[in-house]
């Protein structure tokens, strides 16, 4: 890299925090950029108009961000439920052509160093690159492959048509990148199974979260939301996040709960279910809910403040996360980041996160049987064990999962990418 300017780097994404809402997705690019900056690298970030805030948002010097906007064009009535994946197979490759676009004329320009795309974001960049246009190293974030159904392979036999161009861009953007990322080691097999690419290309950088924003926010004390849900100081809390999808299993959970009431009666008898979240699958996770006999212990927050979201981690004696399939699970990493035990399935990155005996619990996906079983040894544990473990969680999350340590990895891989340019 030479050595007269600082890092440049391009970062292509649908979607970020605040200017589009709030996600997985979202967050990442967000935590990343503002990393990367604090740094001393320069970011250029190329995604759609803000629809919910200003770039100013995003609260990082505009001597070190630049800002370019790309059209989403979508069809009328896209967002609705059951639009989702006519919207991804359509209006996001067609992003991503035009967004990659710019970044290969920003790299053969010479004002980037190397462009970091996330999912199809990348693949104007992608076929620029297939025609042997002057371009910069390319690395690629496929985030955890749910367009093709994630670590699940009856989820990706069923998604396979349904999302195929969507599945054959990411694979364009992959066959070109220099360096694949996989958010989590676990995800690697995943990876290699539906992807062009071979292990030697592939970069281990897991999704990172701020430790810093989350020790010094200002939530409401745990006595305070009990009280205003209603549950009882003596009650053993379990709390969910997350959108209400059926991906997300909570309806699975919610059996689980049914089953736990006919194993472990007295356990069940003193519980109550928080879920953090809103989304077109609520109907049918309060349904099985009613039908599991445990609709009044279960509480739908609805979409929540941060400051009330980390209240309720706070809260909780045990964080559940009962996914069919997954990518990082980036409000896992916050449970824990608030010492909190977890028990979860063996989806995408989770088994990277949450080990067995020592800060958590792993079940099967869509098994509502183990899941009471696992919970059932978690309420039995003395609460000093549950605390030990809660706090093997914030470790990790210190050694592993913070971000200043995820922006020196990523780093890291942009200028062994572009040492290794420079010798060709």
């Amino acid at each position: 890299m030479p050595s007269q300017h600082r890092l440049r780097v391009a970062v292509l994404a649908r979607s970020v925090y605040p200017l589009h809402g709030i996600g997985g997705l979202e967050r990442h690019v967000y935590d990343l950029v503002r990393h990367l900056i604090a740094h001393d690298v320069h970011v250029t970030l190329i995604t759609k108009p803000p629809t919910a805030g200003s770039i100013d948002a995003l609260g990082v010097p505009s001597t070190r961000l630049r800002f370019i906007e790309v059209p989403y064009v979508t069809f009328p009535g896209a967002g609705r439920r059951g639009t989702t994946v006519a919207d991804r197979i359509s209006a996001y490759p067609f992003f991503g052509w035009r967004a990659g676009k710019v970044a290969a004329k920003l790299a053969y320009q010479g004002e980037v160093d190397v462009v970091y795309a996330l999912g199809a974001s990348g693949l104007g960049y992608a076929m620029a690159r297939r025609r042997h246009e002057s371009t910069k190293p390319f690395v690629f974030n496929p985030q955890g492959l749910e367009e093709f159904g994630g670590t699940n392979p009856e989820h990706a036999r069923l998604k396979r048509i349904a999302y195929g161009p969507l599945q054959s861009a990411v694979r364009s953007c992959a066959r070109a990148a220099d360096s694949v990322i996989a958010t989590d080691r676990s995800l690697v097999p995943t990876l290699l199974r539906h992807l062009p690419i071979d292990l030697a290309h592939i970069d281990v950088v897991p999704n990172g979260i701020d430790l810093d924003a989350i020790d010094h926010l200002q939530r409401p004390a745990v006595a305070e939301l009990r009280a205003r849900a209603h549950i009882p100081a003596e009650a053993s809390l379990l709390v969910s996040v997350g959108r209400l999808e059926a991906n997300k299993g909570f309806h699975v959970f919610a059996r689980a709960l049914g089953v736990l009431q006919q194993r472990y009666p007295q356990l069940a008898a003193n519980l109550y279910w928080v879920l953090a979240g809103e989304g077109p699958f609520r109907g049918e996770i309060e349904h099985a809910a009613q039908v599991a006999g445990v609709g009044s212990r279960m509480i739908i927050a609805g979409r929540v403040s941060d400051e009330e979201l980390h209240g309720w981690y706070e809260a909780a004696d045990l964080f559940v996360h009962p996914t069919l399939y997954e990518g990082s699970s980036l409000v896992t990493l916050e449970a824990m980041a608030h010492a909190r035990p977890v028990l979860a399935t063996r989806a995408g990155g989770l088994p990277d996160k949450v080990t067995p005996d020592e800060n958590g619990w792993l079940v099967d996906p869509d098994r509502p049987d183990q899941l009471a079983d696992a919970l059932a040894a978690a309420l039995q544990l003395p609460p000093d064990t549950r605390a030990a473990m809660g706090r093997a969680s914030r470790a990790r999350v210190e050694r592993e999962f913070a971000w200043p340590v995820i922006a020196d990895t990523m780093i890291a891989v942009y200028r062994r990418l572009i040492v290794a340019e420079e010798r060709v």
